[in-house]
């Protein structure tokens, strides 16, 4: 019996969906533990990309079994068209994917409360990808939301009233011009919603402690990035969950005792979708070539990702935190072309030279403080053996790794699943 855990380690979009396929015929289970449709887990293989926002990337595995957790906020709406992309595969979802009782629901009016929210806000937006994602968290911690198990209950329909009613008031409060057909929004989400009463709830708590009882293997999903924790990361630009190592736990009812290995996922560079600070950001001609190399593009918003060099001192802070015992660097192959590379191993904070994450990294605070390393110019999409890659990448991978000090076991060198390198 092993539960293992793997996570992003900065803002999120670091390649967690390509690794959990890589990583999923080693387990009988993949749970999702947070994060809800604003997260787009990527898979390529046999020449097809796959994007996944709510169902946990071992679908594509006829041998595991996926579980989403209570931790997870579903939209049946989107989690409906999400099933039916996956129809065209043959895939049995019925018997290959669980739901959590306890999981939260998205309901329209969670959509236009997140649109009200941040349309609010003018200048001052925090990149809300307006999913519904923190109106459903708020009402989670408020006690006030609604969960999959609701839909069970035979007054479903008047608890849905009574809480769409609440955040139709909450949305005139705010003042702001949001043009929407609620019957329509509403006609589409209970098509969904029973469509969803067709899979299977589980008591995820109880079911993932008997798995463990029997032995069996489990690997729990991350979604976003540590960076982007609401409590660790760089709030208030963040998302509304747990996105580290803690999460797992109060987000599938694991014990952290029961967690061996911890898999930290990032890019060779660094990269960030929407507002907030970004310290080693380049506005220059190299962040745009990164952009263009590593298709910088949200999967799910489709907006364009801010590149800038790896940030040593957020990663070695991601590592701290969650306890990471395996590192995988994602994109390797992006950076080739470069003359040199700039790693971020220290900021000056306000005139003080530090080599930790403080409490704010706006850039009237912090400026990076870079070392220089060879780049390397070989196409590696080809490769398949840690000794073939050129000397400066493994140069790269080793002062990372001595930075750190978490080992680095995985290379990948492409977006398909086979452009994995192991080390």
């Amino acid at each position: 019996m092993s539960v293992d855990l793997l996570l992003g380690l900065q803002w999120g979009d670091e390649g967690k969906g390509k690794i959990v396929d890589v990583l999923t015929s080693k387990y009988d289970i993949i749970a999702r533990f947070q994060g809800g449709p604003n997260a787009g887990h990527t898979l390529e293989f046999d020449g097809i990309k796959h994007v996944l926002r709510t169902i946990p990337s071992g679908i594509f595995h006829e041998s595991s079994i996926n579980v989403i957790g209570n931790g997870v906020v579903i939209d049946p709406v989107v989690f409906q068209k999400e099933i039916e992309g996956l129809a065209k595969f043959n895939i049995d979802i019925k018997s290959r994917l669980i739901i959590s009782r306890k999981a939260h629901l998205i309901l329209p009016t969670h959509r236009l409360l997140d649109a009200a929210s941040e349309a609010s806000k003018g200048k001052a937006k925090i990149g809300s990808t307006l999913k519904g994602i923190g109106p459903t968290y708020m009402d989670k911690t408020g006690r006030n939301g609604l969960r999959v198990g609701d839909i069970e209950l035979a007054d479903f329909k008047e608890r849905y009233r009574a809480l769409a009613d609440k955040h139709e008031a909450m949305i005139a409060f705010y003042d702001v011009a949001i043009q929407y057909n609620l019957s329509e929004l509403e006609k589409e989400f209970f098509e969904a919603v029973d469509d969803l009463r067709k899979l299977t709830f589980i008591d995820s708590e109880e079911y993932l402690h008997q798995a463990q009882q029997e032995g069996k293997s489990i690997l729990c999903e991350g979604a976003q990035g540590s960076l982007l924790d609401v409590d660790f990361g760089t709030y208030p630009f963040v998302t509304s969950s747990n996105t580290t190592a803690a999460g797992a736990c109060t987000g599938l009812g694991i014990a952290p005792n029961k967690i061996k290995e911890v898999y930290g996922i990032f890019k060779a560079y660094t990269t960030r979708v929407g507002s907030g600070p970004f310290p080693t950001e380049l506005f220059d001609e190299v962040g745009a070539t990164m952009a263009k190399v590593g298709n910088e593009f949200g999967s799910v918003t489709g907006r364009q990702r801010r590149c800038g060099w790896l940030d040593l001192v957020a990663l070695k802070y991601a590592v701290q935190i969650n306890g990471v015992t395996q590192l995988m660097m994602m994109k390797g192959d992006v950076l080739s072309g470069f003359e040199t590379l700039q790693v971020c191993t220290a900021y000056n904070y306000n005139g003080s030279e530090i080599s930790h994450l403080p409490y704010n990294i706006e850039a009237e605070n912090v400026t990076p403080i870079y070392t220089e390393l060879r780049g390397w110019k070989a196409d590696l999409t080809g490769l398949t053996n840690y000794n073939e890659l050129p000397d400066e990448l493994r140069d790269y991978v080793s002062f990372i790794e001595n930075a750190v000090g978490v080992p680095i076991t995985i290379v990948s060198v492409g977006p398909d699943r086979t452009q994995t390198i192991l080390k």
